[in-house]
């Protein structure tokens, strides 16, 4: 139990969420949803049941997986798990570039948000999982209240917007 009298210690400020691994039904659509909608680079493959992925020559950011749900469906809606995982794009045309991958595969989003952090693009992956593709904004242009903490908000993404940053 947390003692709420003493201030906790906080975690390194360096410390990074490494990577996600997700178990999935079919690891081939998987890949093919990871790799060739999303881009990611396939790094090794575990037999026919699991293999990682990656951006930028990394190990793995992703695991995806089939040893314990092979033909499996998601989980249904009330029950606890995975609400989504979220990929930080480097930049917006980044973010744009990944929509455009989305639009040309006919992938349908589930919703697109400005947040005054970031913006993100929310969808699911083959399996039902929640995926969410977003840029921050660089922290001084982050919505603040007046005193000093983050005023964060969700409004509509303007996705022609987005995509107008491609050109």
């Amino acid at each position: 139990m947390i003692d709420s009298t003493t201030p906790p210690r906080p975690i390194d400020p360096q410390t990074r969420i490494g990577h996600v691994h997700l178990k999935v039904a079919d690891l081939d659509r998987a890949l093919d949803f990871y790799c060739g909608v999303l881009g990611f680079e396939l790094t090794q493959r575990y037999g026919e049941g699991g293999a990682f992925v990656a951006a930028g020559g990394y190990h793995h950011h992703i695991g995806l997986n089939t040893w314990e749900s092979l033909g499996g469906s998601p989980p249904p809606p009330g029950t606890t798990g995975l609400y989504h995982l979220a990929i930080l794009y480097p930049t917006r045309a980044a973010l744009a570039d990944a929509l455009r991958r989305l639009v040309e595969a006919k992938i349908p989003l589930d919703g697109a948000s400005d947040h005054g952090v970031s913006q993100a693009l929310y969808l699911r992956d083959p399996d039902g999982n929640g995926v969410e593709l977003y840029w921050d904004r660089p922290s001084e242009e982050w919505p603040r209240a007046p005193d000093g903490e983050l005023a964060m908000f969700t409004r509509r993404l303007d996705l022609a917007d987005l995509l107008a940053s491609l050109d």
